[in-house]
């Protein structure tokens, strides 16, 4: 079994990411639609490919970082057949439950072993290496993919069997658009109260009302320097991203017969605020929405 890697997808996530395994010492070949998203894996130290198939040839791993489940379905299915038994498949994307359980089937059905290890960190865990990877599968798997996962982030969680890692992202991110929606309303009432951010901020983040969207993604600018609202609401975590994160944890819902009020009102929030041209902002600039200076870009 070689040690050579093929990563396909070489975007703002799965690019960097693949430029941590070349640091780490690993021979990486890497495939991409994407002429930008080629170059800039070329200067990283990554072999292109012209074809997913022809970026697996003599690698032992094979990760994908895709758009959505029809892609990573699509690309297994074509590459499954051609692989030899034992190779390691680990979809990064995210995407939902029911497609992450089937590609874990097609693979381990042609002798594969498989992880579905969706991440948490944004494009800055991913330069730097400090993702956290929720993953779902076999032992064995898990094994085998933990020295691979540890040179792109800082936590490995095994979560379970095929498709847990899914579930434990959809959850997580619910949670996370649920609370950045609390976070920026709590913010406008007190403004149209009178009370500072920097006073808000000094109670909440000691308080009960702690959370991670106060502590460390501060919406307004100021109280935390490095979240987006002091660089023009720029993405950490596009808006549009945390869109598509709460309707996969809606349909994971509605598949398991889930009672998520709240899921479901800041799906439609987000919703409203990508149709209104929003969704390239970071999901914190959903605070521009609440306080009514949200116009159609």
């Amino acid at each position: 079994m070689t040690d050579a890697i093929a990563f396909i997808g070489l975007g703002n996530m799965g690019g960097p990411m693949a430029a941590n395994l070349v640091k780490a010492g690993y021979r990486v070949k890497g495939f991409d639609l994407a002429e930008a998203a080629r170059n800039s894996a070329a200067a990283n130290g990554i072999e292109l490919s012209l074809s997913v198939k022809d970026v697996v040839v003599g690698t032992g791993t094979v990760i994908t970082m895709l758009p959505a489940g029809k892609h990573v379905l699509s690309v297994w299915s074509d590459l499954v057949p051609t692989l030899h038994a034992g190779t390691l498949l680990i979809d990064c994307s995210t995407i939902d439950v029911e497609t992450a359980r089937k590609v874990h089937a097609l693979a381990t059905e042609n002798g594969c072993l498989t992880l579905d290890g969706p991440v948490s960190g944004g494009t800055g865990g991913a330069a730097a290496g400090t993702l956290t990877f929720m993953v779902g599968g076999s032992k064995e798997a898990f094994a085998r993919g933990v020295p691979i996962l540890q040179k792109m982030g800082k936590r490995i969680v095994h979560c379970g069997g095929a498709g847990s890692g899914q579930a434990a992202k959809i959850c997580n991110n619910m949670i996370l658009g649920v609370t950045m929606a609390g976070v920026a309303e709590a913010f406008v009432l007190a403004e149209k109260l009178g009370l500072s951010h920097q006073a808000l901020y000094d109670v909440a983040s000691t308080s009960s009302g702690q959370c991670w969207s106060i502590t460390t993604y501060c919406p307004v600018p100021g109280p935390v320097p490095s979240s987006p609202a002091n660089n023009g609401y720029k993405p950490g975590f596009a808006a549009s991203l945390m869109l598509k994160d709460l309707r996969l944890s809606q349909e994971a819902a509605l598949a398991s017969g889930a009672s998520t009020p709240l899921g479901a009102e800041a799906a439609q929030l987000y919703g409203l605020f990508e149709q209104l041209g929003h969704g390239g902002e970071d999901f914190s600039a959903i605070i521009n929405f609440f306080r009514g200076n949200v116009k159609a870009g």
